[in-house]
C-alpha cells in the first residue's frame, strides 16, 4: 500500500480520499502517539489533559475536516484550541508559543479548492520526521483512547491567536516599513486576515488583492501559482513591491515596481547579504535545495557566505538547518526559513523582512535583487519511463557528463527522478535561453530512450 503521509502531510480530494472518516482516525492515533509524550503526561501528573492546537485555510471543506480533528482529539482525552482560519506558519508559531503538545493544520497550501490536507505539527512548532508519522499511519484503525467523564477533552476558541502571531511578526522586524507602498495578494486564503494588518501595522502604505475568500476560490487565479495578476496589479497602482502568497501563506515571492518578478531564490540572496551585513547569518551560510539557480550559489560565492545543498523539499532544508545551527534557507519556490523566528517556510515573515530591507537600504526591490544573476533554466518532464534505473544507466551519465563539459562554470545540469511516477526530471542551467534548451532536450531524449517502459 503506498504510504498514508506524503512530503507535506496527507493530502487528497476533499470527500474523496479525504474524508471526515479519514480525518477523525489521523486525528485518534495522533493522539495516541503524540499525546503521550513527556510533556503530555506531566501534564497528566499535574491533573491536566494534553493540549493541541489546532486550524485551517478557508477552504469549504476545512470546516467538517476541522470538526473531525478536533472531536477526534476531544474525544482522545486532549484539549483542543481552535485557532480558525490561519496561515501554516501561524498555527507552528502558536504550538510553541504556547507550549502545546502538538498540532495540527488543515490545508492543501497552493492546491486548488477542491484539495485538502492534514499536517501534523510536533510540540516545539516542527514537522514530524518520517518515522514519527509511519508511528500515527500504524495506529490508525487500531484501539485509541477513550477516556470518559472528566477526562474527555475540551474544544475551545484559541480567543487571541492572531494578535500573538502578528505581535511576533512585528517584533521580528530590524526596521520599519515607512513610506512603503506594498501590494499585497492573499491568494484568497489564509493571509488575508493577516497578512495586510501586519504590513500596516509596520509602517507601509497597503493595497490588497485576492482577499475575499469564499471557500471556493482559494488560489483561483490569484496568488503565487498565478503571480502575473500581481505584476499587473503593482504597475496599475503604482506600487513599490508586491507580495504574493499561497494558500496556507507559507510562500512568498515578490514583484518589483515595474512588475518583473522576483523568486524565492533572489529573496534569499537580498536576506542573505543583509543578516551577513547585520552578523546574524549563523556560520555565514544558506541553505538551499538542489533547484537553487546557479546564479544563487555563485552571487554567494562572490560575498564569502557558503551554500549548503539538500534534496527538494523545504522539509530538508529545515532538517538541515536544525543540525548545523544555520539561521536561513528555502526554496527557489518560495519556501524561505528565518530560524531565529519561524519553524517552517512563513510567507508572511519573509515579506516582511524583504521590505525592511528595502526600507533600511532606501532602495527598490528591483536594485536589491541585482545582487544575483538569473541564470537561464529550463525544467523538461520526461513521463512514462522507468525512473528506478536512472542512476544505473551509463549511457545516461555519459551524456550527462558531456553537457556539463559542455557547459562549464556557466552551467549546471540535474537529473532527479520523480517519487510519486514513472517520470525524470531533466534541469539544464545555461548562460543563454536557447543553450540551456538545447542541453536539456537532448538529455531528455537520450532518458526517453534508454528508460523506455
Amino acid at each position: 500500500m503506498a504510504r498514508l503521509f506524503g512530503t507535506d502531510g496527507v493530502r487528497g480530494l476533499a470527500n474523496g480520499e479525504l474524508t471526515a472518516d479519514l480525518a477523525l482516525g489521523v486525528a485518534q492515533a495522533a493522539a495516541v502517539v503524540l499525546g503521550q509524550g513527556r510533556s503530555a503526561e506531566a501534564r497528566r501528573a499535574q491533573g491536566k489533559r494534553p493540549v493541541a492546537v489546532v486550524a485551517r485555510d478557508p477552504r469549504v471543506s476545512g470546516e467538517f475536516l476541522l470538526a473531525a480533528v478536533a472531536a477526534g482529539l476531544a474525544s482522545s482525552g486532549v484539549d483542543v484550541l481552535d485557532a480558525g482560519v490561519i496561515p501554516t506558519p501561524a498555527a507552528a508559531f502558536l504550538i510553541a508559543d504556547i507550549d502545546a503538545d502538538f498540532g495540527v493544520m488543515i490545508s492543501a497550501s497552493h492546491n486548488p479548492a477542491p484539495d485538502n490536507g492534514i499536517k501534523i505539527f510536533a510540540r516545539g512548532g516542527t514537522k514530524l520526521p518520517d518515522i514519527v508519522e509511519d508511528r500515527i499511519e500504524a495506529a490508525i484503525g487500531k484501539p485509541k483512547l477513550t477516556p470518559t467523564g472528566a477526562e474527555v477533552g475540551r474544544i475551545r476558541r484559541f480567543a487571541d491567536a492572531e494578535d500573538r502571531y502578528v505581535l511576533h511578526l512585528l517584533a521580528s522586524l530590524p526596521h520599519r516599513l515607512d513610506g512603503i507602498h506594498v501590494l499585497i495578494d492573499c491568494a484568497n486564503g489564509a493571509a488575508a486576515g493577516i497578512s495586510p494588518e501586519a504590513f500596516t501595522d509596520a509602517g507601509a502604505r497597503v493595497t490588497v488583492i485576492g482577499d475575499d475568500p469564499d471557500g471556493i476560490n482559494i488560489n483561483d487565479g490569484v496568488g503565487s501559482t498565478h503571480i502575473d495578476k500581481l505584476a499587473e496589479a503593482v504597475v496599475a497602482h503604482g506600487a513599490d513591491v508586491g507580495i504574493a502568497h499561497d494558500g496556507d501563506a507559507d510562500r512568498c515571492l515578490a514583484v518589483d515596481a515595474n512588475g518583473h518578478i522576483v523568486d524565492g531564490d533572489q529573496i534569499m540572496a537580498i536576506l542573505a547579504l543583509s543578516m551577513a551585513e547585520r552578523g546574524v547569518l549563523n556560520k555565514n551560510t544558506l541553505v538551499t535545495t538542489v533547484m537553487s539557480n546557479l546564479g544563487l550559489r555563485l552571487a554567494m560565492a562572490e560575498h564569502g557566505i557558503d551554500v549548503v545543498q539538500t534534496s527538494v523539499g523545504d522539509r530538508y532544508v529545515l532538517e538541515k538547518m536544525n543540525e548545523n545551527d544555520f539561521s536561513l534557507g528555502g526554496e527557489q519556490s518560495g519556501h524561505v526559513i528565518m530560524r531565529e523566528f519561524a519553524t517552517t517556510g512563513d510567507g508572511i515573515l519573509t515579506g516582511l523582512h524583504l521590505v525592511s530591507e528595502m526600507a533600511r537600504k532606501g532602495k527598490g526591490l528591483h536594485e536589491l535583487a541585482t545582487c544575483m544573476t538569473v541564470y537561464p533554466q529550463i525544467l523538461v518532464n520526461v513521463r512514462g519511463v522507468d525512473h528506478h534505473r536512472l542512476n544505473e544507466d551509463d549511457v545516461i551519465a555519459r551524456a550527462v557528463q558531456s553537457a556539463e563539459a559542455a557547459l562549464g562554470s556557466t552551467g549546471r545540469v540535474l537529473l532527479r527522478p520523480s517519487g510519486t511516477e514513472p517520470m525524470v526530471r531533466v534541469m539544464v542551467e545555461a548562460a543563454d535561453q536557447d543553450t540551456a534548451d538545447r542541453h536539456a532536450h537532448e538529455l531528455a531524449e537520450v532518458v526517453r530512450l534508454q528508460l523506455a517502459l
